[in-house]
């Protein structure tokens, strides 16, 4: 009797009995250098991906599956899919992803969460193709040639992850988004800066991902764009969040660890033909600093949405938070707001309460790169050295910019200045 109950079990735990497994819904989140699939399943399944060519196509097996009916398709600018279709194979559902070209396939299955039960996740994607086109976005500036601070603006979460949710429904992924494109806009107005999108639709990025990407694209800072939540929908106001001391350390192991892939990590030495001692100061060196210009501009940040509203906390927290940890990188976490506060969520969905948030960002970046703008950039060559007979009006006049953004850019108290003494020129008048 025992030795029956202990087979029955080993059955039932193996699925044996569970009859068939029902697709219950598909979803697609196409992104420019990749398309996701997403199965909505009853539960976990046995699944075969295979990849055909002549013509190319994904086949995608599952054994004891069950669908009635496939009304989802990829839309015309998907890069990867053509349509999808629906048969069956012996004891096996078949869905087959015919392709527009060929595609690297990457398929895993996902546990229930809050939002969703158990997924099959199918990946398409070129990676040499991806990197081709971000060293295309990225080549190298003529030789004397000043170029633009690079901004990366990160909408967090995005497709099969949406974030928090706000009382009337709505994602913490839609309104970032919105929020992170009205920034970038702002930011390619300044002089001498400009944004590049890490999320630019409705499509999931790994944190990993987001990171790597900004540093592909060698973006001097890194901001990625949240909407807290709360169980008390009562909470609210803004924060600003920097890379942890443990986080710091966590991270600076991980690299050690990996350094064959740590080339030109520390501003462009290699840490792979380092003794560990060496890389791994070489490496502390290169946090420590990005830790501190994050500081920085976290500080100049919050002081600017301290202006616009509440502060849910009035100084730079800071967290593990792996979007902020590229030891190369200054990096700063905002979350905007909570969107689990009901005014605060009617703020997010506001396109005018949207500008005053992304101005609020701007001006801290504006102050923080007018006094620390990264060498070889156009900021950076805004500078003066005072020499015998300079006065803060004739620079004034010189450079065409007001007196009082000149005091102000330059925290000076007086109008008296010293030989040798370097001034910051504002970017605007």
């Amino acid at each position: 009797m025992r030795l029956l109950l202990a087979l029955l079990f080993v059955c039932l735990a193996h699925g044996a009995w569970a009859g068939p497994v029902e697709v219950r819904n598909v979803r697609i989140w196409a992104a420019p250098d990749s398309t996701r699939v997403v199965f909505d399943l009853s539960g976990p399944v046995d699944h075969e991906i295979t990849l055909l060519t002549d013509p190319f196509r994904a086949v995608i097996d599952i054994r004891d599956g069950d669908m009635d009916k496939l009304t989802t398709q990829p839309t015309p600018g998907d890069r990867y899919l053509r349509d999808l279709r629906l048969g069956r194979h012996e004891d096996k559902l078949r869905i087959v992803l015919d392709l527009k070209k060929y595609a690297r396939t990457k398929a895993f299955q996902l546990p229930p969460n809050d939002h969703y039960g158990y997924r099959l996740v199918v990946d398409l994607f070129d990676r040499d193709e991806e990197e081709a086109r971000e060293v295309s976005l990225n080549k190298e500036a003529p030789v004397n040639q000043k170029r633009d601070i690079v901004v990366a603006v990160d909408a967090g979460h995005g497709g099969e992850d949406p974030g928090a949710r706000g009382p009337s429904g709505v994602y913490e992924k839609d309104v970032v988004l919105q929020v992170a494109k009205i920034l970038a806009g702002k930011i390619n107005q300044e002089h001498g800066m400009r944004a590049v999108l890490i999320r630019e639709g409705d499509y999931y990025i790994g944190l990993r991902q987001r990171i790597e990407k900004a540093r592909k694209l060698r973006a001097d800072l890194f901001i990625s764009i949240h909407a807290d939540a709360f169980r008390d929908p009562r909470v609210k106001g803004s924060s600003v969040y920097v890379l942890s001391q443990r986080g710091a350390s966590s991270e600076h192991a991980r690299w050690l660890a990996e350094q064959e892939n740590a080339s030109d990590l520390i501003g462009g030495v290699s840490l792979e033909d380092k003794d560990n001692v060496l890389a791994s100061v070489l490496l502390d060196l290169s946090q420590t600093a990005s830790l501190e210009a994050s500081i920085d501009v976290a500080d100049r940040v919050l002081a600017g949405l301290d202006r616009i509203g509440k502060l849910h906390k009035r100084r730079v927290e800071s967290a593990a938070f792996a979007v902020l940890k590229s030891p190369d990188i200054p990096s700063i976490l905002v979350e905007t707001a909570y969107i689990s506060n009901p005014a605060e969520e009617r703020n997010l969905r506001n396109r005018r309460h949207q500008e005053v948030l992304a101005n609020a960002i701007v001006n801290g970046l504006r102050g923080y790169f007018q006094l620390r703008a990264p060498e070889g950039t156009i900021l950076a060559a805004r500078k003066h050295v005072i020499t015998q007979g300079d006065t803060l009006s004739t620079i004034a006049h010189r450079y065409r910019v007001s007196l009082d953004s000149l005091r102000s850019v330059n925290a000076l108290k007086s109008d008296m200045l010293q030989v040798g003494q370097i001034l910051t020129i504002p970017s605007d008048s």
